[in-house]
This record gives C-alpha cells, sequence and structure tokens, in this order.
C-alpha cells in the first residue's frame, strides 16, 4: 500500500508515528497515573503479536509504543485496546502524558505522585483532548527535589517538598547528631551547642523530619508544599523553567495548571512553547495572571473557543 502524507497525517492525531523509512507505524499506549497493571501488559503484549512485530518499548513519557504496525491494522488495533480499557494517543498540540516518579513507595518520596499524575491525567490529558493549543504541554510530577523525574524541564513541572520547622525545645543536643549527619545538602549543623538550620542552603527535602529520634520536627503535622516550574522544554532547546514565587497546597495544582493552559492559549504564538511565551511576555505578568487573578477563568469560554 503506498503511504501519503495525509494517511501519515490522519494516524499522527491518533497516536501512531510512520517507522522511518518503511511503510509501518507504531502506536504510543499511554498510562492512567503513569501506572500500567499486570493485565494491562498481557493485553500490550497481545497487541504487538496480533497487530505489530511483537514489541514493546517504553518512550521518554512512560508510555508503550508498540511498532511495525500495518497502516490497515491501526483501526483494529485501536479497537482491541479500547475494548480492553487501553488507549492509544500522546502526540499534537495539546497536553501530552502526564509523567511521575515512583512517589511513596521512595524513601525519599513526599506526595503520591501517581495519584496527582492520574488527577492532572483525567482532568487535563483526558478531559481537555480535544483543546488544541498554540503547542504541546508536557506535565511532570516529581515526589522530592531530587528531581528523578525533572519537573523543572517540563512545561508545567510540580515537585513534592516538606519544609522543616525545628522546635529548639525537644532538642536533646545529642553528642552525634542524626539530623547533622543525614542533611544531604549540609543546611543543618551544630554550632555552639544549638541546631541551626541555614534556609541559604536548605532544599525542603524533608529528609531530618524524619530521622529526629525525639521528635525535634513535627512529622506528624508537616504536610507536603509544593513546587510548580513553568516554561521549562527538554530537546532542541533546553531550558529551565521557572519556580513559582511561593510553594503552593494541593487544592491549588488543577487551578493553577487550568490557568496556565489558558493564558499560553490566550497569548502564545502559533508553534510557540509556553516558555518562550512567558519569556516574550514576562515571568512576573504570566504569575499574576495565572496565581493572583481569576480572570482566566471567567474568560475560560471565550479563550476556548478563540482561532488559534
Amino acid at each position: 500500500m503506498k503511504i501519503t502524507t495525509q494517511m501519515i497525517n490522519e494516524v499522527k492525531a491518533k497516536g501512531f508515528l510512520i517507522n522511518r523509512a518503511t511503510t509501518k507505524f507504531s502506536g504510543r499506549i499511554v498510562p492512567r497515573g503513569t501506572i500500567f497493571t499486570a493485565k494491562d501488559f498481557a493485553v500490550m503484549s497481545e497487541i504487538a503479536d496480533k497487530f505489530g512485530n511483537g514489541k514493546l518499548m517504553a518512550t521518554s513519557r512512560q508510555c508503550i509504543e508498540i511498532s511495525g504496525i500495518e497502516y490497515e491494522n491501526i483501526q483494529a488495533a485501536i479497537d482491541f485496546a479500547s475494548e480492553n480499557g487501553l488507549s492509544f494517543g500522546g502526540t499534537g498540540a495539546k497536553v501530552r502524558p502526564v509523567t511521575a516518579c515512583k512517589g511513596t513507595t521512595c524513601i525519599y518520596g513526599n506526595i503520591d505522585t501517581h495519584r496527582i499524575a492520574t488527577l492532572i491525567h483525567d482532568e487535563f490529558y483526558v478531559g481537555r483532548n480535544s483543546v488544541k493549543l498554540p503547542h504541546k504541554i508536557k506535565i511532570s510530577v516529581g515526589g522530592c527535589p531530587n528531581s528523578c523525574i525533572k519537573p523543572s524541564v517540563n512545561d508545567i513541572g510540580i515537585e513534592g517538598h516538606k519544609v522543616p520547622v525545628f522546635d529548639e525545645d525537644k532538642c536533646k543536643k545529642c553528642k552525634k547528631c542524626v539530623v547533622e549527619s543525614s542533611c544531604p545538602v549540609k543546611a543543618a549543623e551544630f554550632v555552639d551547642g544549638k541546631l541551626i538550620i541555614d534556609n541559604k542552603k536548605c532544599i525542603d527535602c524533608g529528609v531530618c523530619i524524619e530521622k529526629c529520634t525525639f521528635d525535634a520536627f513535627d512529622r506528624e503535622n508537616t504536610p507536603p508544599a509544593y513546587k510548580i516550574f513553568i516554561g521549562g522544554s527538554w530537546g532542541k532547546r533546553t531550558v529551565k523553567g521557572t519556580a513559582l514565587s511561593k510553594y503552593v497546597t494541593e487544592e491549588d495544582i488543577l487551578p493553577i495548571i487550568e490557568k496556565t493552559i489558558l493564558w499560553f492559549r490566550d497569548n502564545a504564538e502559533s508553534k510557540e512553547r509556553l516558555g518562550a511565551a512567558i519569556e516574550r511576555i514576562g515571568f512576573e505578568k504570566f504569575e499574576r495572571e495565572v496565581v493572583e487573578s481569576d480572570e482566566l477563568l471567567c474568560r475560560r469560554e471565550e479563550i476556548l473557543n478563540k482561532e488559534i
């Protein structure tokens, strides 16, 4: 079969990309909240055997790509995946599949990254799938400042922190302070018999909160704090996103993402990434309009109906 440009573009919108120098395609299956079950992998293996070349490949957005699919088998593969609770996708100028690190299964994880990624997936990847944007939007959720999933080089990155609150009255001034010795950035130090936390060095990773034997740091009443990076990208032009000036709560995350997407649609030029639009207009103006105001939400319908 002769594969035309129209055919390539038609199936690309469904999550299928042509394999270089062939007439076959690879299709990306998108996880919900970055998790596939054992049953999902069994289904994907069956799809690969029935419609592709039997191979499953992981993508950088934590999708599974099945290669070697003939054009005429693409719809059958889509239908088979759908019947088994899976879907192809992950391409185009829209919200891309959300990525996340291990979260609370990791000893450093401050937040349940998979749960938050699922909320974002349902609300924006699925819920706004038909919303065309000036360019793609990549969203990532990291559990701590170790930055394994690299939130700062996504268009929108969420990173979990815990801000230590030290109660000097509970400090026993141990001869060997486990907080001082365990601090990964050496922000905790005993000076003149007193534990000092250097806020200029501290990255709010939360490690010290769990270490003190005498609970000089309040474990029970230290909620996660969320750092939001905006405007990062990783690729031909690598840019580190800028963090919002303050930590936010979990309840703030979805509204900030929604307002960021609305701002992007309202202000960016065609094929301009979010970070480039912010660089052109100014981060301070962006933050005022997205964090300090709800005007974008009031104009939601107008912005979503705008031609781009």
